[in-house]
């Protein structure tokens, strides 16, 4: 009796063993199946939030939303890995901080002043030739990582450069001095004149007095140019006009 009972013993004492391996086995597989299952809904929100933003965000980034792209997406890892966080509380994050997003993209697109706010303005960095020394140091630039942007569009004397201007989005754009420039079916017929930086000079309907100062022009030569055209300034989206007097204007509904 003693045996058979101790027999007993061992065969369930391995029945409990295997059956501890199985429980481990199942709860194993339940966390990959859980983390995948997160990884994949999270990955087709994030979708539909970038369809929600527009292509913008696909090729160039504002400052603001770079850092809202990081946080996304490190709340987005989170949550995908770390099984014992609850989802709920990381798809709300999510949804906070895409639809403040949405909100500040919104409200940028019908007020010039917040938009200037958050993305900021263009900075002048060379200007006929000359380096703007203290636009330089303000946007923390090195005369290096100038010098390589300048490089990179193949233009190696800052004497050659008109305008080079450091876009909200970090980029640098640079606008070569006239004599510089590739020549044109226009610059056989017509005498080059020296350059100067085309001004947006109407943008969301509003007249941009300071950029029309700029140019030379009065805010009552825009009104009359305006109205040659037969246009009103609340019906142009976007005005440019440069130091030659040409108007170029893109209404709202074209």
């Amino acid at each position: 009796m003693e045996d058979e009972k101790n027999v007993f013993i061992h065969k369930n004492k391995y029945k409990i063993k295997d059956t501890s391996i199985l429980v481990k086995k199942v709860h194993a597989l339940n966390h990959w199946m859980e983390v995948v299952l997160r990884s994949v809904l999270i990955l087709l929100g994030l979708f539909f939030i970038t369809k929600l933003l527009g292509k913008k965000q696909l090729s160039k980034l504002s400052f603001f939303e770079y850092i809202v792209g990081i946080t996304i997406g490190d709340i987005a890892g989170t949550i995908s890995m770390d099984v014992d966080l609850q989802a709920s509380h990381g798809g709300v994050a999510i949804l906070v901080w895409a639809s403040f997003l949405i909100f500040v993209s919104n409200v940028s697109l019908k007020s010039i002043s917040f938009r200037k706010a958050v993305e900021g303005t263009t900075t002048i960095l060379i200007k006929e030739g000359k380096i703007l020394e203290k636009n330089v140091k303000k946007e923390k630039y090195t005369v290096d990582e100038l010098m390589e942007q300048l490089r990179k569009k193949d233009i190696f004397y800052v004497e050659d450069v008109a305008f080079a201007m450091l876009e909200t989005n970090g980029e640098l754009s640079v606008l070569l001095k006239k004599e510089k420039q590739n020549v044109t079916r226009e610059d056989l017929l017509i005498k080059g004149e020296a350059t100067r930086l085309p001004q947006t000079i109407i943008m969301d309907g509003n007249i941009m007095k300071e950029a029309v100062h700029e140019l030379g022009y009065s805010v009552a030569w825009v009104k009359e140019q305006l109205k040659k055209k037969g246009a009103a300034a609340d019906k142009v989206f976007l005005g440019q006009a440069d130091s030659a007097g040409h108007l170029y204007l893109d209404y709202y509904e074209d």
